[in-house]
C-alpha cells in the first residue's frame, strides 16, 4: 500500500487541480473579489502556484505565496519562471499559524483545501491570522471539504474514513460549523456548497483536459499507484451524498 499523503500523491500523478470542487469553485470564489491591478493578494498554502499564476496573468496584481512544503514552493518557483512572473509573484516558506507579516497587510487572503485538514483549536489559529494581516473590509477566500450531513456519529464516521483514504488526519465541517468558525474569528460568511469533483472522471476532464486526465489515469494504472488510486477514488466517488465542496468568503468587519 502506497502510504504518502493524498494531495502530494495526486501531483505524483500529474493532477494540477487539487481542489475539492475543481476549477468551477475556485472561479466563483475569485469572482467575488473585484481584483484589481493594485490590489495585494496573499496566497496561503499556495502549493505549485496554480492559482498565482492564474490570478496574476488576469489581474496583473502582485501576490505573496506562503506554503510549508518546499518541495511545492520550487515546483511553484519553476512555474512561476516558465510563466515569467518573478516581478509579480513572490514565494516564502512559511507557516499559516504564524504569518511572517504586519497587521492589515492585505487585501485579500487566498486559502484553497487547506483548513480542512488543520485539527483541534489550529483551524481557530489560522483564522486569527488570516484576520490579523487582512486589512479592514480584507476578504478571505476559502475552498475545503464540508459534510452534507449534520449527525455528529456519522460525521465522525466520514472524518475517520476520510482520513485513512487519504492518509492525513482531516477534519472537515458541515456548511453550519464552517459558518460558526468563521463568526467566531470576527468574519462575517457567504458560502456557496456544491458536488466534490476531485476523484471523478467528469471532474478531471473537466479541470485537466482529456489529455492530462487519460495521463493521470495510466499513471494510476501503474503498480506502485494502484492501490492508493483505488482507494481514494472508491471513497470519495461511493460518498458522494454525504461529502460538498465549500467556498466561504470571509469579511473582514471595517474599522
Amino acid at each position: 500500500m502506497y502510504y504518502e499523503a493524498g494531495h502530494i500523491f495526486l501531483a505524483k500523478l500529474g493532477k494540477t487541480t487539487l481542489r475539492p470542487g475543481g476549477i468551477d469553485a475556485t472561479a466563483w470564489l475569485i469572482e467575488q473579489a473585484n481584483i484589481k491591478s493594485d490590489t495585494k493578494i496573499l496566497e496561503v498554502a499556495c502549493n505549485m502556484g496554480r492559482t498565482m499564476i492564474q490570478l496574476s496573468k488576469k489581474f496583473g496584481c502582485k501576490i505573496t505565496g506562503v506554503d510549508l512544503d518546499k518541495d511545492a514552493l520550487k515546483k511553484a518557483e519553476a512555474n512561476i519562471k516558465k510563466n515569467h512572473l518573478e516581478d509579480k509573484l513572490t514565494l516564502i516558506h512559511g507557516d499559516a499559524l504564524a504569518l511572517p507579516f504586519d497587521d492589515a497587510s492585505f487585501d485579500i487572503v487566498v486559502n484553497e483545501a487547506m483548513l480542512t485538514m488543520l485539527v483541534g483549536d489550529k483551524k481557530d489559529k489560522a483564522l486569527k491570522e488570516y484576520f490579523r494581516v487582512l486589512k479592514p473590509g480584507g476578504l478571505l477566500l476559502t475552498h475545503d471539504v464540508a459534510f452534507r450531513t449534520s449527525d455528529p456519529a456519522v460525521q465522525r464516521e466520514l472524518r475517520s474514513a476520510l482520513s485513512k483514504a487519504i492518509n492525513v488526519s482531516v477534519e472537515p465541517l458541515d456548511a453550519t460549523g464552517w459558518e460558526a468558525l468563521f463568526c467566531k474569528n470576527g468574519f462575517s460568511v457567504m458560502q456557496k456548497c456544491g458536488d466534490m469533483t476531485l476523484m471523478s472522471l467528469r471532474g478531471m476532464i473537466h479541470d485537466e483536459g482529456f489529455a492530462n486526465a487519460l495521463r493521470i489515469v495510466r499513471n494510476a494504472m501503474k503498480k506502485e499507484n494502484k492501490a492508493m488510486f483505488r482507494q481514494m477514488f472508491r471513497f470519495f466517488n461511493g460518498h458522494k451524498k454525504e461529502l460538498a465542496y465549500i467556498c466561504s468568503v470571509g469579511i473582514k468587519p471595517n474599522d
